[in-house]
């Protein structure tokens, strides 16, 4: 059986740099051949279409 895929999180206060990290991280595996996928958790109610935010 294959071993399970390695999973990690980002997290940090707002504007600290969390998505410059993450896409950073998702540009540098993918060019080195690995597969990557990514999921935004939000604790509270999101509004999808906020003008001005990545979320």
């Amino acid at each position: 059986m294959p071993a399970p895929p390695p999973v990690f999180g980002v997290t940090g206060w707002k504007n600290s740099g969390k998505t410059t990290l993450t896409e950073r991280l998702i540009g540098e595996l993918t060019a080195r051949g690995y597969r990557v996928a990514s999921l935004k958790h939000a604790h509270h109610t999101l509004d999808i279409d906020t003008p001005g935010t990545d979320s």
